[in-house]
């Protein structure tokens, strides 16, 4: 089915909101996902520029059916953050309202931060697999960063979001986040069968994205053998 897999990851900045200072500073990914042959596709964490990126699915001749979202973090949906007002998933549902597909312990954080309705909203547990024409994405809770942050397992590649970088993971020290829960999440994903390649949602690293043998193998936050030594280290 590889040869269907449409997948396609922009550099915030770069890629889309070109000239954007915020989205230059904060270098956030954006992924499309889709099938090419029902050209039915799904946006992961749109904000800055939502036009630019349906004109990039416009152009791919894919159809916007949705969106995946990470976590509920202005950056990544929408929102106000450090004096600036980011445009995201409200501005997206004026252009194509779709379902906003988020986990569900993540729901009341995106109502709030982005001003949807809960009827725009498509709640998830765990392991969820969200069909995208005959594209399975698995929907995989890892509470730390945000208590509902997910990650995205389709085919051999997993969008990780802010849970894990290929240098280090997102922070625990904003509301609803958790050392403790971060730390088995972390855990979760290394234990992932196959070597699915790690796209996360920030460029934080010289390399957009690494198979999840070499961030086991290169990033610190693996270096833990416990959670003791996970509190230790990171003073969870």
């Amino acid at each position: 089915m590889a040869d269907r897999l449409y997948f396609r990851q922009l550099l915030a900045g770069r890629d889309f909101a070109v000239g954007d200072p915020v989205a230059t500073q904060m270098v956030n990914f954006a992924y499309l996902i889709g099938d090419r042959d029902t050209q039915d596709a799904v946006l992961v964490d749109p904000a800055y520029a939502v036009q630019d990126l349906l004109d990039v699915l416009d152009a791919d001749g894919m159809r916007l059916t949705g969106v995946l979202a990470t976590h509920h973090h202005p950056d990544h949906v929408g929102g106000e953050m450090m004096g600036f007002e980011l445009p995201g998933i409200a501005e997206l549902l004026a252009l194509r309202p779709v379902p906003i597909h988020v986990n569900g312990a993540e729901t009341e954080w995106v109502r709030r931060v982005t001003g949807v309705e809960d009827t725009d909203l498509r709640a998830h547990d765990h392991d969820d697999v969200l069909e995208v024409g005959s594209i399975p994405v698995r929907m995989l809770h890892t509470p730390g960063h945000t208590p509902g942050s997910q990650c995205f397992l389709v085919e051999d590649k997993l969008v990780s979001g802010d849970t894990l970088f290929l240098e280090g993971c997102g922070r625990t020290d904003f509301p609803g986040g958790d050392a403790e829960e971060i730390y088995r999440s972390l855990q979760a994903l290394a234990g992932l069968p196959g070597d699915p390649v790690v796209y996360p949602g920030h460029q934080y690293s010289a390399e957009p994205s690494a198979a999840l043998s070499d961030v086991k193998r290169t990033n610190f936050v693996y270096r833990p053998r416990s959670l003791d030594e996970w509190k230790v280290m990171f003073g969870g």
